[in-house]
């Protein structure tokens, strides 16, 4: 794919590396995990053909919402969809694709067509069952695009328990919490846990690292379907 897209809340690049896998060139943004922080980022305009990232769910999350009334306001991440919104009308990207939880702020950046697709992990091939919606906007379009997420024509027969940041997982028998390994969180997610062999996180960093991220197989297809939209842009300029 032609042009530099840039990664905005990259974490540890699930997302990046299912677009990646598609033949996108990603240029990582900062995350507060690796010491940045988009608050304090002014992205250069007209220079990235596209911009993805997922910013914080917790304010928007069920676990979140329970957070907040047994600790405070102050025990999850603020609200950045704000700060995404932003830096996509200050890059001036062609398009972007913002990832969330169902219940999020929807991002409508000025100038910006957006559609809106609600996709399960479950659904393209994942054994995890996640569901976030995935916002895909585009600056030229005077109709909606086409942003099609493609799934599989069965689901997996094993499916995995959902994982969480805290690590915690359901078990057996239903209902029990016990702490997940990074073994299940990995496959869960659908990556290799051999990447985390020579980590600099600790076990707590690495479990909220890891379910943060967005699944591969999801990843992966919305990447395919990033793509399609764009070749329809095209064909219909």
């Amino acid at each position: 794919m032609s042009g530099l897209v840039l990664s905005l809340f990259p974490g540890i690049g699930l997302l990046d590396q299912a677009f990646e896998e598609e033949g996108f060139c990603i240029v990582r943004g900062p995350d507060l995990l690796w010491g940045g922080d988009i608050r304090r980022f002014t992205p250069p305009a007209d220079m990235f053909a596209g911009i993805i990232g997922g910013p914080p769910c917790q304010s928007f999350s069920g676990l979140g919402r329970i957070n907040k009334v047994r600790w405070g306001a102050d025990s999850v991440m603020p609200d950045m969809i704000p700060d995404f919104v932003r830096c996509v009308e200050q890059a001036r990207s062609a398009w972007f694709v913002m990832e969330n939880v169902p219940g999020a702020t929807k991002p409508a950046p000025a100038s910006y067509t957006v559609v809106h697709r609600i996709c399960n992990n479950r659904w393209v091939g994942g054994e995890q069952r996640r569901v976030r919606r995935f916002s895909f906007g585009h600056l030229s379009a005077r109709v909606a695009p086409r942003f099609h997420i493609q799934g599989e024509a069965f689901d997996p027969i094993d499916e995995l328990d959902t994982v969480v940041s805290t690590g915690q997982t359901g078990s057996r028998p239903k209902g029990q919490l016990n702490r997940a390994s990074i073994e299940h969180m990995c496959r869960a997610q659908g990556i290799d846990a051999s990447r985390f062999d020579n980590s600099p996180f600790s076990r707590t960093e690495l479990r909220r690292a890891i379910a943060n991220g967005v699944p591969l197989p999801m990843g992966r297809a919305v990447a395919r379907a990033v793509k399609a939209a764009l070749a329809d842009q095209r064909a219909a300029a």
